[in-house]
């Protein structure tokens, strides 16, 4: 078993090796994984419909949404963005519509000008890497971790990137929170599957094989 100071040079080393991988990615290569991952969250996550979206401005290569939470809106859906409001604690969701003014947020990532609050039903959450049980490895910073422990309420969670970034283990630490879902290009690997004939996105049928970790409370693996 790795110690967590060998866990974080480990992660830090494979987020530099995705990370350069998919910046190198050529834009039509790109473009045709978006148009392919959007498809399969039309036909395989009807909990997206008329729902609140949390969804993020695209970085470094990731799969841009933005197109496809604008049909969202069209079809009575809401949309918010992430946004660093303190460091080191959780993320908040701020409401975005088209055209509204942004802001330069956390790396010079766009944010809403105004803050407006609101608990996303659904996430989509982009991946810098993603293992066989579901756990997520982002950037380092605990985010997304820390926001999903702390969440009133338990959102549909959809890890979204490409499949190049499937590895067999992120090596999960306790302060690790696998994805509900994670979608690539491929198709959708379920890990929580939500109930069938509710209305509400929240609602998640366990799958007992999957063992879900505890609460974050040891952050060292965060710089």
């Amino acid at each position: 078993m790795m110690l967590p100071q060998d866990v974080k040079a480990w992660r830090r080393a494979e987020r530099a090796r995705l990370i350069a991988e998919r910046m190198g990615r050529p834009i039509e290569v790109r473009r045709v994984v978006r148009q392919q991952v959007q498809a399969i969250l039309e036909a395989e996550v009807p909990q997206l419909q008329q729902a609140i979206v949390g969804f993020y401005w695209p970085f470094r290569g990731e799969i841009d949404f933005v197109r496809f939470v604008r049909g969202l809106l069209d079809n009575g859906s809401q949309a918010a963005l992430p946004v660093v409001v303190e460091k080191g604690r959780p993320l908040e969701f701020w409401r975005w519509t088209p055209g509204m003014a942004m802001r330069p947020g956390i790396w010079d990532i766009p944010v809403p000008a105004i803050a407006d609050p609101v608990q996303p039903d659904c996430l989509l959450v982009p991946l810098v890497g993603f293992d066989e049980a579901g756990y997520r490895l982002g950037y380092g910073g605990g985010y997304y971790d820390r926001t999903l422990a702390a969440i009133q309420y338990w959102p549909l969670a959809i890890g979204v990137g490409y499949e190049f970034q499937a590895l067999p283990s992120i090596r999960p630490q306790l302060f690790d929170l696998p994805m509900d879902a994670i979608v690539t290009e491929t198709g959708i690997r379920w890990y929580r599957q939500p109930a069938q004939g509710t209305e509400s996105a929240m609602t998640i049928v366990a799958d007992d094989s999957i063992e879900c970790s505890s609460p974050p409370c040891l952050l060292g693996d965060f710089s």
